[in-house]
């Protein structure tokens, strides 16, 4: 029998929060103990059922009563709360300083230090602030806009809006 392999994880940070992705389909029941210094994760899912095993040691200690997991179909969403808001950005999620081919930064959820501010504090956990909504909100949200189109009529044509000749 295969030994369990470690799902494909996707990882970004606050300067109080951690957040984990674990990318696994159709995981059903999976075991997920989240201690001061380890995250255990265990499970069968993605398109071929495998079973996926990792017991990943944190770079610092967390809150294991602050934190929170929600299982979804496509993945499971861990939030870990740091010990210590004051510690500040982690330079690595895990104790080791080595590359681990299953372990990806999360683009879509990453700050930078120096861009953290008090939005930062506001941030809730997975599922309470997307990424999308962040966006539309810092662009004035949705208010009215089905109601105002652009007036196109305005807009020069350009050469590129002649007819195209036969293909014959």
């Amino acid at each position: 029998m295969a030994l369990p392999t470690p799902p494909p994880m996707m990882w970004a940070q606050r300067s109080n929060l951690v957040f984990l992705t674990i990318c696994l389909e159709d995981c059903k029941d999976p075991e997920i103990n989240i201690e001061p210094e380890k995250l255990y994760f265990k499970g069968t899912g993605g398109t071929d059922k495998k079973d996926h095993e990792i017991t990943i040691n944190l770079y610092k200690e967390v809150d294991p009563d602050k934190s929170e997991k929600i299982i979804r179909d496509r993945n499971i969403e861990v939030t870990l709360k740091k010990k210590d808001a004051d510690q500040g950005y982690w330079p690595q999620l895990t104790k080791e300083k080595a590359k681990h081919h299953w372990l990806k930064v999360d683009f879509n959820r990453w700050k930078d230090e120096e861009s953290s501010g008090e939005e930062d504090e506001e941030m809730g956990g997975p599922g309470k602030n997307d990424y999308l909504s962040e966006i539309i909100q810092k662009m004035g949200g949705l208010e009215g806009a089905g109601d105002s189109k652009p007036n196109l009529d305005d807009l020069e044509s350009d050469s590129d809006d002649d007819d195209l000749p036969c293909l014959e």
